[in-house]
Parts: structure tokens; sequence; C-alpha cells
């Protein structure tokens, strides 16, 4: 991927993450001092199983290409730097498909 490619897609997911966190900041303060029965139905709700996974699949697509862009300023051997690319592939991947798995699996 060219590097002007990487840097409008890190802008614009920064963009986009702006309005979904706002949103998931403000119903996390909500739900602070809630019980139980109501956090799990915050994260139950229709609502929250459609911008959760949006909000994280777009955190760690700018999180995939901040770490590979420290990776490339930073890092000089070609061979840690190929292993560091991977494991963050692997992890950006994994991570989010566990977290929305268990998020749509949550019952009350």
């Amino acid at each position: 991927m060219k590097a002007s490619r990487k840097w409008i897609i890190q802008r614009a997911t920064a963009l986009l993450m702006i309005p979904i966190m706002g949103w998931f900041v403000i119903n996390f303060i909500s739900i602070y001092d809630e019980g139980y029965f109501e956090v799990m139905n915050f994260f139950s709700s229709d609502k929250s199983k459609t911008r959760i996974p949006i909000l994280i699949i777009i955190s760690f697509v700018h999180i995939i290409l901040g770490l590979k862009e420290v990776y490339q300023d930073y890092i000089q051997d070609e061979k840690i730097k190929n292993i560091a690319n991977k494991i963050t592939n692997v992890l950006g991947v994994t991570i989010p498909a566990i977290t929305i798995f268990i998020l749509f699996n949550l019952n009350i």
C-alpha cells in the first residue's frame, strides 16, 4: 500500500472514530454507576451491537496502520520488522473478531 493511501486511511479512521467514540463515552458515563443488568442491557441492545463493532473495527484499523508506521520508522532490522508486522496483523484480526463474537453472544 502506498504511503499516501496509508496516510489518508489513517486520517479517515481518526475522523470516523470521533462521533462513535463520543457516543460510546457518553453512554459509558451514563451506565458507570448502574448495576450489572443495566450494563448488560446496554451492551446487548441492538444499537450497541451495531455501533460497538464498528468502533472496534475502525479503531483496530487505525491502530494497525499507526503501529506499522512506528515499525517502519524505528525498527532497522528487516527481519524483526516483518515479524512485528505479521504479529500485528494476526492480533489485529483475532482480537476484534473475538471481541465482536463475545459481544454478539451476550445474553441476559
